[in-house]
């Protein structure tokens, strides 16, 4: 949690320098954020913080900032991003959806391991696609169709219970399972980026068994392709 805050400071503080006040950045939509970052040097900015971020332990969060376009262009991005996280928010049950910079960060966890839980993926110790995830992947695939100028990173992850070589090989044969299903329903494997992490990425300390459920999760990152970025920056010089 700290990373996230330290570098959303930063980039605030590069925008506070190029607008009358702070208070001001505090109102501002997603859209607007994107073009006050990318008056500070958008691209630059959000490749250097998100490549630090990446090192340190968080890499969707760093992929996500290191996407970063800003200026107007950006705020184009952001526009067509928040439509399409209201959209999975709205349509894919048990999806956990962030709106980050000028993507999406989407991850799914085992909230309730005995599968009442429709955004549930994996039962412990498996990673086989369960009829509750198919159900939320089907819709993920949908929207995913109708926003297709758009790159999807898959990452696996899991807790710390078991020993770390086989942690990380069972959080690769979910990110594989997860990519596998999307590239069999349509989805351009160009499209997809996929890496698994194992226990090295916690989200939270794995203390107890709801934090251990979390931590077990297969999260995406939603960033515009360079077509998209190609037309938002044409589009932007129009205005």
């Amino acid at each position: 949690m700290k990373k996230v805050v330290t570098h959303s400071i930063l980039l605030l503080a590069v925008a506070c320098t190029i607008l009358p006040g702070c208070n001001q950045t505090k109102k501002m939509s997603n859209q607007q954020k994107g073009v006050a970052v990318g008056a500070a040097g958008g691209a630059a900015i959000g490749g250097v913080i998100g490549n630090n971020v990446g090192k340190k332990g968080n890499t969707v969060l760093g992929a996500l900032i290191g996407a970063v376009v800003g200026g107007v262009a950006g705020g184009l991005i952001g526009d067509k991003m928040d439509k399409q996280a209201n959209a999975i928010k709205t349509e894919v049950p048990g999806a956990q959806v962030k709106r980050v910079e000028e993507g999406i960060n989407v991850t799914f966890d085992e909230k309730n391991p005995d599968g009442s839980n429709a955004g549930v993926f994996f039962a412990t110790n498996q990673y086989n696609i369960s009829a509750n995830s198919k159900l939320s992947l089907d819709k993920l695939v949908k929207i995913f169709n109708q926003y297709p100028e758009t790159n999807i990173l898959i990452e696996g992850h899991t807790d710390n219970v078991g020993t770390a070589p086989y942690n990380f090989s069972l959080s690769q044969r979910r990110a594989d399972a997860v990519g596998d299903f999307l590239k069999a329903n349509g989805i351009p494997t160009g499209r997809l980026t996929i890496k698994w992490y194992g226990e090295t990425q916690p989200k939270v300390d794995n203390t107890s068994d709801a934090n251990k459920a979390a931590n077990r999760r297969v999260e995406f990152a939603i960033t515009a392709n360079d077509k998209m970025k190609a037309e938002a920056k044409q589009e932007a010089q129009k205005n």
